[in-house]
């Protein structure tokens, strides 16, 4: 017998989803990824990129405090012993990950940890295959799969992630250790101008370091760039390592001239932020669905979730190019599950 409705992802797009389509009694089953190499090296692993991060300062409802006896008796005992110790410092990614996917349990969401490898949209009810081999149908389905943060590769960015390496201004910009201290922004695009202009409310010293002579950004953007007194250029210049060390995570970079190779730069700075765009999780898909020149799927209905194939709904950064923060894609996570919840009902499938 067909599932009413599946959810691909386990972000905030994904658990909320799962939350308000468990109470709504349609018994969602959650396929939240697979933990094997290939998502970890993709960064794709289940719970998100929020799981990657480390204080999660502005999403709401968690100010700063200890809530160590609320992760106590929230979580499942067998998971909450593997969690990091509670920082104080408002919620951890990992925590707020755990803490949604706990409530989607709690409601009767049914949680595989596995991946869909396949799927076929050309009829209802949608049939899907996971990774592990298994296919069932499906009437309804929302793909809430995220995006994943573009890094140069650089084995230094990997090893100082969540200890000064980030991919995302808004979300980290405002932590202590990037406050009155000089940062670094990679990439010449409307991202890179637009992280670099946000991060000037903290830092110092923001610097950009791009490999070519002239940003890639729309003039306006770079003007507002190269006119804030904060904002200093590295042309023609790619990062070679960023640097540090164990206890103070990242303490600069080091630049390497794209026109003299030999020619090296070290630039002082406590915070690395990589800003050379997104990929969207999307492989999996093969084309079934509507997307737009970055491979975002596109929302064709305004104001609602819907794809461009009936009964497929999408929520969170796989569909949203623009402002990609959690609780956006909490919000649109709500909004799929509203939105697949009448369609079913219209079809008699509630």
């Amino acid at each position: 017998m067909p599932e009413r409705i599946t959810i691909i992802g386990s972000g905030p797009a994904g658990w909320t989803a799962a939350i308000y389509a468990a109470r709504a009694n349609l018994e969602p089953i959650v396929y939240e990824g697979a933990f094997n190499e290939d998502n970890r090296l993709k960064g794709t692993l289940p719970l998100g990129q929020l799981a990657l991060t480390t204080e999660v300062e502005n999403y709401p409802g968690f100010p700063s405090g200890d809530l160590t006896a609320f992760l106590d008796t929230s979580i499942d005992e067998k998971k909450r012993k593997y969690m990091a110790p509670h920082a104080k410092e408002g919620v951890s990614g990992p925590e707020l990950m755990e803490l949604m996917r706990q409530q989607a349990m709690n409601f009767g969401a049914r949680i595989i940890t596995d991946d869909i490898a396949e799927l076929d949209l050309s009829e209802r009810p949608f049939k899907l295959k996971s990774l592990g081999g298994t296919e069932f149908e499906s009437h309804a389905i929302i793909i809430a799969t995220g995006a994943r943060a573009n890094y140069l590769g650089l084995d230094s960015e990997e090893k100082f992630k969540n200890m000064g390496v980030s991919a995302c201004a808004v979300c980290d910009g405002a932590m202590p250790r990037y406050r009155g201290k000089p940062l670094v922004v990679v990439g010449g695009g409307d991202s890179a101008m637009e992280e670099a202009t946000f991060l000037t409310k903290y830092a110092s010293t923001v610097y950009i370091v791009h490999r070519r002579d002239e940003f890639r950004a729309s003039k306006i953007m770079a003007d507002r760039a190269l006119a804030n007194e904060k904002i200093t250029v590295k042309w023609s210049s790619n990062i070679d390592e960023v640097l540090g060390d164990d206890e103070n995570g990242v303490t600069g970079v080091r630049i390497r001239s794209t026109i003299d190779p030999e020619k090296t730069e070290e630039l002082e700075a406590t915070g690395y932020f990589a800003a050379i765009g997104h990929t969207p999780n999307t492989d999996f898909l093969k084309g079934q669905l509507q997307t737009n020149d970055k491979g975002y799927v596109i929302w064709p209905v305004s104001h609602r979730t819907n794809t461009s194939v009936e009964g497929v709904f999408a929520a969170g950064d796989v569909a949203d190019d623009h402002y990609k923060q959690a609780v956006t894609a909490a919000g649109t996570g709500c909004a799929a599950a509203l939105d697949a919840e009448r369609w079913l009902a219209a079809q008699g499938l509630e």
